[in-house]
């Protein structure tokens, strides 16, 4: 059954359609991604699903009791609240219920046959379930590690950045677990390590799930379908990323097909309609009005094939191979370079030349040094120790505050400084909107000032600005933020064109895998790995080695305690031992008996099968002797602490 609908619904801003008669649906446990252009109408979707924006024409159902909830993109804290408070004040909820169950339970051991606590008691322990709050104090302690939060636990969350204050909104959303999470561009300001996380995260909670992303491996490994909106109409595609390029591919050629028999049919009515007398009759004016129609779907079809063929094909490119490139002239040599920033060290010992035509991307966790390394390598910051010798080239930057783009200028001036409409592209003199159009700008945003353009829509200018002019070197710093997928495959096109060398900083592993020939690994501490892998092998790599070692750490811990329970036990009694050793697993499967009259007790069905009474007095007797053998083993182990055993 659906959680939500949405039926018929059309949704427009003055004369521009964004959703036009858009039916859409979402289940338990779906997770489903959206994908348009910018402006297309994500946010715009989004928003009327979350509740917040008025639509048009259409329905919008939900199902009772269902809470929708969505990740901000400023996301706004009460005054003087800490890291850790920000957290719990997401789950007052969720802790109320719980304290609320557990005074239920001590009510219930002494009322067993209270109707409406028995209902209540079902009803809470259901919410809790579905929610998996049974143990939030540890979930909120992990999901704080995982997020680089703990360290800030105790800090004014006014202080962090606008980073950080959102991976806060973002770990108490998912603690909370609302019953449709809206989760718009999450991955912006987390690391790989953070993203890994969270993908694990969403699938083991079973989130239903809708989400915005241009983390097209994240779309992959989270999506089980995917929606995509153009030219105000959705189409449906089943499973993540992957799936999608395919069955448009399929679309495509399907596309082309129906288009040929159109265009046979067309041929053959076109020669009814130019015998003229029969065509003239009033009776046949609707089959006259259909040849019209024919007419008008058939000189846009190519249109729109085309483009469709275009952006597949700038996918499709990029998947391939590239072939090896010749490396000419050195740009930068780097010796023995070391770089702190009060007590941490960020850079240690680190030798590397950087060649012509190098496509270097630099990859690690958040603060480890990453952005240090483009500024030492601009001359924006000064090393402490060794050195950066530096060949005579132009270098073009991209830093994630734009610095490149005057906010009151417009997109003309913006490009053509020196007056006019034309822009040297390459060698190529070329009208400012020809070549704007290929970043996706319409012609009426010419004269726009650069100050009210959405983040995206800024970093697309600077962008083409970038690539307007000749650079030797290209420096980018996180270029695929704020960007949709359509304009990262333009991003991905230039720079594989790309005769320099480039040196860029991003988490977006497909990216990193598709443009990247070398990683420099940030590994904290001041280390700095090279490798020629793909980041993805690179990670899948560094997943498999961590797992070993826990494994080992596991075995001999294990080893450890076995050891030290065998030394333990030649002293003890021969009931004391045997007991010592059967007593834990005793106590679990005790355990596991009183949690299942638990649940039973919270299940009408089965409470009323088996009779509330004898369900009653069985957990009395099972919680005795379950005292009992806790009470047993922990006597024996303080006999075994008082006969100073140990390692």
């Amino acid at each position: 059954m659906a959680l939500l609908d949405l039926i018929n619904l059309s949704k427009s801003y003055e004369a521009n359609t964004i959703l036009k008669e858009i039916n859409f649906s979402i289940s338990e446990c779906e997770r489903v991604a959206v994908i348009a252009k910018n402006g297309g109408g994500k946010s715009t979707f989004m928003k009327i699903v979350a509740g917040i924006l008025e639509f048009d024409d259409g329905r919008r159902i939900v199902q009772n009791s269902i809470k929708i909830e969505m990740l901000d993109q400023n996301p706004i804290f009460e005054d003087n609240l800490t890291v850790k408070e920000a957290v719990e004040n997401e789950l007052k909820e969720l802790k109320n219920a719980k304290e609320r169950f557990e005074s239920i339970s001590l009510l219930l051991s002494k009322d067993f046959e209270n109707s409406e606590l028995l209902r209540e008691h079902a009803k809470l322990s259901a919410f809790l379930d579905a929610h998996n709050a049974w143990n939030l104090d540890d979930k909120i302690e992990r999901i704080l590690q995982e997020f680089a939060l703990k360290e800030y636990e105790d800090t004014r969350i006014l202080r962090l950045s606008g980073g950080e204050q959102r991976r806060v909104a973002l770990a108490g959303l998912l603690l909370k677990k609302p019953d449709i999470l809206l989760l718009d561009e999450p991955t912006n300001h987390l690391d790989v390590y953070m993203v890994e996380f969270l993908e694990r995260y969403i699938l083991r909670e079973r989130f239903t799930l809708l989400f915005i992303s241009h983390d097209r491996y994240f779309i992959d490994n989270i999506a089980s379908r995917c929606i995509e909106i153009e030219d105000s109409k959705i189409r449906f595609f089943k499973g993540g990323y992957s799936d999608y390029i395919s069955q448009k591919e399929e679309l495509l050629k399907s596309m082309q097909k129906s288009h040929e028999v159109l265009l046979k049919l067309l041929k053959s009515e076109e020669e009814w309609l130019n015998r003229g007398v029969k065509a003239r009759l009033k009776r046949n004016e609707g089959r006259k009005q259909r040849v019209l129609k024919m007419r008008e779907e058939a000189k846009k079809n190519p249109s729109v094939i085309r483009k469709m063929k275009l952006e597949l094909q700038r996918e499709q490119k990029n998947f391939q191979n590239q072939k090896s490139l010749n490396k000419k002239k050195m740009l930068f040599e780097i010796d023995n370079i070391g770089k702190s920033l009060g007590e941490k060290v960020l850079i240690k010992d680190f030798t590397l030349r950087i060649l012509q035509q190098d496509k270097i991307a630099i990859v690690g966790k958040n603060g480890a040094g990453k952005s240090t390394l483009l500024k030492l390598l601009l001359g924006e910051l000064q090393i402490d120790s060794g050195g950066i010798k530096r060949g005579d080239f132009k270098i073009g930057y991209f830093d994630q505050q734009r610095r490149m783009l005057d906010d009151d200028k417009n997109l003309i001036e913006t490009f053509c400084p020196n007056g006019g409409d034309r822009v040297l592209v390459r060698g190529k003199n070329m009208h400012v909107y020809g070549y704007l159009k290929n970043f996706l700008f319409p012609k009426e945003h010419l004269d726009k000032k650069v100050g009210i353009l959405s983040g995206g829509e800024k970093n697309r200018v600077a962008l083409a600005l970038l690539f307007a002019k000749e650079y030797d070197c290209l420096i980018l710093d996180e270029p695929t933020n704020d960007l949709d997928i359509a304009t990262i495959n333009i991003l991905e096109e230039y720079l594989q064109n790309f005769n320099g060398a480039l040196i860029f900083v991003s988490h977006d592993r497909y990216f990193v895998d598709k443009i990247a020939r070398k990683l420099l690994i940030f590994k904290g501490e001041g280390v700095v790995e090279e490798s020629y892998q793909s980041y993805s092998e690179y990670l899948e790599i560094e997943k498999e080695l961590n797992e070993i070692e826990n494994f080992c750490d596991q075995s001999q811990s294990k080893q450890k305690d076995q050891n030290r329970v065998k030394k333990r036990s030649l002293k003890l009694s021969y009931k004391e031992k045997r007991d010592y050793e059967r007593l834990p697993q005793k106590i679990e499967a005790m355990e596991d008996k009183i949690k299942e009259l638990n649940d039973c007790l919270g299940d009408p069905s089965c409470y009323k099968q088996r009779g509330i009474e004898n369900l009653h007095k069985e957990l009395l007797e099972l919680n005795r002797s379950y005292e009992e053998m806790v009470e047993r083993y922990l006597l024996i182990e303080e006999k075994i602490e008082d006969m100073g055993g140990g390692d």
